[in-house]
């Protein structure tokens, strides 16, 4: 009988992390701006994802960071969707309202196209700075531009002393393949400022192995966290955590902490007691894995079998990993986006176009499928504004 490989664990440096999930030749990248040509030839990588039984982390030990891609014409933002702007400048006042921060200074490390800045300024923040490869800052609103600095680079120790109030970092960690170096940059970067607070914003694993979330499981995303393992990973890197809670229906971890000068700070709190919990999700993953992609090809397979016209909601990473696996590209007919930088566009890997919601008037589905629950409400109402009613359901 042989015995399971192990690798590094990048977050705890245990030796303890065994690949339990493979995938051959998947998308490198699932949000730059591609035409048909171009994102059916774009390149591909293999993802074995690992779980560390000493600290909870998932990580993708098969990771190229080569072949990551992250420049002008990476299109993330969710920024579109009411949902999530309510979502997000929420986010901002409580933490503003929370830590005292009305007057004072942020630095936000990966900050996309920049709205989160933008909500912090209008909470009260009096000056903040956003670094990412892919932020525009023609698309900054103008009236806040005196408030706002824009880099246009990646964050490393080059950056120098993060000297500010709040360090924020919101859907970037998950990126990172050393994330324990990446957290320890920024604990050297704060250097003795023990008041700076340090807010950070990321998907929650345990949801994505409860619910064999497949479509949440992409190239990209190399890093994956659980609250205990991100909690876990921050008192390593000397920090003392303050709050770790889920938010966004359960989807999203967040975490407060503060720099610390004694070791592993502060005590677990009740939502980090999840080893256990996080070892019996990736066992069930795995066993699930097929047979929930088999129900969805089975279901859109008859559709189109019937004659029926089935569209994805949401042209993003998910939809990407959706299509992907599927791996049956004309029982879907293109990808739909709120997002008018992204509309025009391809999907990485199958080529889809994608389109704006008015199109769907001449497209006529019969079914949609929304890349996320949360967003049903919102799309259903987009749908009946333009007299469509399909059935409409949710990955």
């Amino acid at each position: 009988m042989s015995t399971p490989s192990t690798h590094t664990c990048p977050a705890c440096g245990a030796g303890a992390v065994s690949v339990f999930h493979r995938q051959r030749g998947i998308p490198t990248n699932s949000c730059l701006l591609l035409d048909v040509e171009e994102a059916v030839a774009y390149p591909r990588g293999d993802m074995e994802l690992g779980f560390c039984s000493a600290c909870g982390f998932l990580t993708n030990v098969a990771f190229d960071p080569g072949l990551a891609e992250y420049s002008s014409r990476y299109e993330e933002t969710q920024g579109y969707s009411r949902k999530f702007v309510e979502f997000a400048t929420g986010l901002a006042r409580h933490w503003v309202e929370k830590y005292d921060l009305a007057g004072g200074t942020a630095i936000e490390i990966g900050c996309g196209k920049g709205e989160f800045l933008e909500y912090l300024v209008e909470a009260g923040m009096a000056r903040v700075v956003g670094i990412d490869p892919g932020l525009h800052p023609e698309r900054l609103r103008p009236e806040l531009a005196d408030r706002i600095e824009a880099r246009t680079e990646f964050y490393d120790e080059r950056f120098g002393p993060l000297e500010a109030d709040a360090v924020v970092c919101r859907h970037t960690l998950e990126h990172i393949p050393d994330v324990a170096r990446f957290v320890r940059v920024i604990r050297d970067g704060i250097g003795d400022r023990l008041d700076t607070v340090v807010l950070f914003e990321l998907p929650d694993v345990q949801r994505i192995l409860d619910e064999c979330a497949f479509w949440d499981v992409y190239y990209e995303h190399c890093s994956y966290f659980s609250a205990g393992s991100l909690a876990r990973l921050f008192r390593a890197c000397g920090f003392e955590v303050l709050h770790v809670e889920r938010a966004y229906d359960d989807q999203y971890l967040l975490l407060e902490a503060r720099p610390s000068t004694t070791p592993g700070a502060g005590e677990p709190l009740p939502l980090e007691d999840d080893l256990d919990l996080l070892a019996k999700g990736t066992q069930l993953f795995e066993e699930r894995f097929d047979r929930t992609l088999a129900a969805w090809r089975e279901r859109l397979g008859a559709l189109e079998a019937a004659g029926g016209t089935a569209v994805i909601w949401g042209s993003g990473s998910k939809g990407v990993s959706f299509l992907t696996n599927l791996a049956m590209d004309d029982a879907v007919a293109c990808a739909v986006d709120i997002n008018p930088h992204r509309q025009g566009k391809a999907m990485i890997g199958t080529g889809h176009r994608i389109v704006g919601p008015d199109d769907l008037v001449e497209i006529r589905p019969d079914l949609v499928v929304a890349m996320n629950p949360i967003y049903l409400d919102e799309i259903r109402g987009d749908l009946a504004r333009r007299g469509l009613s399909p059935e409409l359901v949710a990955v």
